[in-house]
């Protein structure tokens, strides 16, 4: 079936679904394969549950003589086209975002701060690569007056493969550190990898929002038309800022060039998101969201899903930025933390996965700073961790760390929560 085909079937019926088990009534099923599971084999059982049409790849899944099996080559492929068609036709204005560290939160925080003006679309949770981005450009509506769209990537070419996808207008590159190593083959990759956003940036005469102070950025951006923002004292930015107080939530001021300094105290944790805020008040401006709606927005935003969050319980407080972890993401918490004003502070940190060959000097190069840091206690979890050569209490897994906490549960501390998400350490919550 030709793509403006499937369109016009898709114009009638603009709901997308890829689980079986979720079929809104006249919605239109994409059986896509995984490691371990075949979509195909659930066509019938979707258009049972309420699907109004299948799209299959496989022709014994496609029931002859009934019209609602629509059977293509590539299902993956064909919702990226179709994502790609519909994001033409609506010709809605795009940011795309990209990065090692912090790229979700600015995500919602440029999100909050053009809300304060515009319908925005952004991407959910961290439906950011090559299955979640073309299910959110086909949640665009006409309703939307512009689109946030985050992109992931853990190997090379991940990006150019969103980036022709979205065909974005403006780009935004938070950061480059030392992730997903293990995919990318080195830091160079990484470098590459993310730079492919830049690349299409260029190639269409496009414009960029960019940390002026990031010597990387500033290299692989080229010749692009960029849009500046970052600390005060760098020269020639749109928006420039810096912390006035982290203990323990964000405190920042930022202004518009050499204009009058706007205050702001955030619900979020850490001094490292300073940029983070400073690239969406950028944003904003540039789309002509007035500064007080800026203000507004910033202080308004309360972080979700175990990233940079602060949690008080009945016995500790708790620094939750269990997501993700990377070396860069870990030693800009781990430094904040120990600069952070508190009583008796413990670390609990789960292993960075992905990390490939440099795994081992990553780990101990962590272990290392903590030796120094100063902090009251420090527990480490994951096998990892468990190869390091530190005098740290160490555990093997998360279930051995709520034996621990059953036994005697630390009382009266501050505690950093940090490693990435398959270490679970967001489950000690509710322990501590």
């Amino acid at each position: 079936m030709d793509i403006s085909e499937l369109y016009k079937i898709f114009t009638e019926h603009p709901v997308v679904t890829t689980d079986s088990r979720d079929c809104p009534e006249g919605s239109m099923f994409f059986a896509l394969k995984g490691a371990s599971f075949n979509g195909n084999a659930f066509a019938k059982k979707a258009l049972e549950q309420g699907c109004a049409y299948a799209v299959v790849d496989e022709k014994q899944y496609a029931e002859e003589g009934d019209g609602r099996y629509i059977l293509t080559d590539d299902c993956l492929k064909t919702l990226q086209r179709l994502a790609n068609h519909h994001r033409r036709a609506l010709g809605t204005r795009i940011i795309g975002i990209t990065g090692t560290n912090g790229k979700t939160t600015t995500k919602e925080l440029i999100a909050a701060v053009l809300g304060e003006k515009y319908n925005v679309l952004y991407t959910q949770g961290n439906f950011n690569n090559d299955i979640g981005v073309p299910k959110t450009l086909l949640r665009l509506t006409k309703e939307h007056e512009i689109a946030v769209i985050e992109m992931g990537a853990s190997h090379p070419g991940d990006i150019k493969t969103l980036v022709d996808i979205v065909e974005p207008d403006y780009g935004l590159i938070t950061n480059v550190g030392r992730a997903h190593l293990q995919g990318f083959g080195s830091f160079e990759g990484v470098v590459r990898t993310k730079g492919e956003l830049y690349d299409y940036l260029r190639d269409h005469g496009k414009k960029v929002f960019i940390n002026a102070g990031d010597p990387i950025l500033s290299d692989i951006a080229g010749s692009l038309i960029r849009i500046k923002y970052g600390m005060s004292g760098v020269a020639d930015t749109e928006v420039n800022g810096e912390v006035t107080a982290c203990d323990p939530y964000l405190n920042f001021r930022w202004r518009a060039e050499d204009g009058p300094w706007h205050n702001i105290g955030t619900h979020i944790i850490g001094s490292y998101n300073l940029m983070n805020m400073l690239a969406a008040a950028c944003v904003g401006l540039y789309f002509e969201v007035t500064p007080g709606q800026v203000d507004h927005a910033l202080a308004s935003y309360v972080p979700r899903n175990n990233r940079s969050e602060l949690e008080r319980t009945a016995h500790n407080s708790l620094i939750i930025d269990a997501y993700n972890a990377n070396p860069t993401s870990m030693a800009a918490a781990l430094a904040n933390f120990r600069d952070m004003k508190a009583g008796k502070k413990m670390a609990i940190l789960g292993d960075m996965n992905e990390l490939g060959a440099v795994s081992a000097e990553e780990h101990q190069r962590t272990a290392d700073f903590l030796k120094s840091a100063g902090f009251d206690k420090v527990w480490l979890v994951g096998p990892e961790f468990g190869k390091t050569n530190c005098t740290f209490r160490k555990f093997n897994n998360v279930d051995e760390v709520k034996k621990a906490i059953e036994a005697h549960r630390p009382e009266g501390f501050c505690i950093l929560i940090k490693g990435s998400n398959s270490i679970h350490l967001s489950e000690l919550k509710e322990w501590l």
